[in-house]
């Protein structure tokens, strides 16, 4: 176990902390994945209407960040852990608020996703934290892509494990127990948080110090926009595809095959990225898998049969890795040498979900503006066209970023660095 290990981290220190976060990253993911993908289909099948999901996911994103910035300033008052703690709760709550509501739940869709998003600001902003301050730069590759392989692996099995279950029950019933064993798992990551080690903040919470540093920073700045056009993508295709697979397939149990061949290839693509995609590699890895991602897009837009959508699910199972790892490394390096990162470090995460969610809440009023004025199956192949540009635009503004070397002086990283790769 530990060669293997060994072999994967590169002979970098793994420490209790570190373990215990990805444990708890692991239990939120398969909570996550089990029940969350189907709460569309769940509104969908009571309501048969796009704008009824798109306002869950507005309500989504548009509480996410304001919870981002309020839990930011909470964990500059009091212990990270609790933040944490406070997003599994509402996370929880939000399950049994779909459970409790039932037939009724496409009627409160907007309060839901607001539900659901107050309980992602908190987790998030406490995750996003306790990752920076557990991890150093060389354990963050290994952190994000082990983290990846859990979230695949969540991928993998909650869908999947819920299609059986829903497939095998009455469907009310089995919508209940997959609600009801997320609600379990989000108690199990509670009961783990209490095993990390306290985490005081001191001072205060400086958020429009950090907003303005984007006009002093230009490697901060850069990454903002790249954030903004990450959520630009999300926006939309975290639930259309989803929509469409149900409704080529009129199958859960269809659903949660389609998400275990994309979970599937990212679990192995995520091992891989970790291991080869060291930091002079990571721009190029950015570009290859955003180039995968895109035109993957194409494969489903012609002809939407589920042999398409499963060869586009195999797609961005591997694209997604080769994105992720060493944009999240290289975002987490950005903030490491901006300026006070150690005493601000939660004001520049919170300013970046925020960027994040412009781009996811644009997304989603652009969608309903163009569902209300056209038809729907004729307008969204056209926004998954423009829309899925978004992680090629990641590129463009990552690829001129500027970190210091090992002797601290400003360079540029390039993607093909051969120098740096033999020093």
């Amino acid at each position: 176990m530990g060669k293997g290990l060994e072999y994967i981290t590169g002979k970098v220190d793994i420490t209790r902390d570190l373990v215990f976060l990805l444990v708890i990253g692991g239990l939120y993911s398969l909570g996550i994945f089990l029940s969350n993908t189907f709460v569309n289909i769940y509104l969908w099948k009571q309501s048969g209407d796009y704008i009824t999901i798109a306002m869950y996911n507005l309500g989504i994103f548009l509480f996410q960040p304001v919870t981002f910035i309020l839990a930011g300033k909470l964990a500059k008052k009091i212990d990270r852990v609790i933040v944490l703690r406070l997003g599994v709760i509402f996370l929880s709550l939000f399950f049994l608020s779909v459970l409790l509501i039932a037939d009724k739940a496409s009627t409160y869709n907007f309060l839901l996703g607001s539900l659901l998003g107050i309980g992602y600001g908190f987790y998030w902003l406490a995750f996003n934290v306790l990752t920076f301050e557990i991890t150093e730069p060389e354990t963050r590759d290994f952190f994000n892509g082990f983290l990846g392989v859990l979230q695949s692996f969540g991928g993998m099995v909650g869908p999947l494990l819920a299609g059986i279950i829903i497939a095998k029950m009455s469907q009310n019933f089995g919508y209940k127990t997959i609600f009801t064993i997320s609600f379990i798992l989000f108690i199990g990551a509670v009961a783990c948080s209490f095993l990390l080690k306290r985490r005081q903040a001191e001072g205060n919470f400086f958020f429009k110090r950090i907003l303005i540093e984007r006009h002093h920073n230009k490697n901060w700045r850069k990454i903002l926009h790249a954030h903004v056009f990450q959520g630009l993508r999300e926006g939309i295709f975290g639930f259309i595809i989803a929509i469409w697979v149900y409704l080529v397939t009129k199958s859960e149990f269809a659903l949660g095959m389609f998400n275990l061949f994309l979970s599937g290839l990212s679990f192995v693509f995520y091992f891989i990225a970790t291991k080869f995609i060291k930091p002079y590699r990571r721009k190029m890895a950015i570009l290859i898998g955003a180039l995968i991602l895109y035109f993957s897009i194409y494969i489903i837009l012609f002809q939407i049969s589920y042999v398409n959508l499963i060869i586009y699910a195999i797609l961005i199972g591997i694209a997604y890795p080769i994105i992720n790892v060493p944009y999240a490394s290289l975002t987490y390096d950005v903030i490491g040498k901006g300026w006070k990162a150690k005493e601000l470090r939660v004001e520049y995460i919170v300013v970046r979900e925020l960027f994040v969610n412009i781009g996811r809440v644009s997304s989603i009023l652009i969608f309903l503006i163009t569902v209300s004025l056209f038809h729907a199956e004729k307008v969204i192949p056209l926004l998954l066209i423009v829309l899925g540009t978004g992680h090629l635009f990641i590129y463009l503004f990552i690829k001129n970023i500027y970190l210091g070397s090992p002797r601290k002086k400003e360079v540029m990283i390039k993607e093909q660095l051969t120098d740096e790769k033999n020093r």
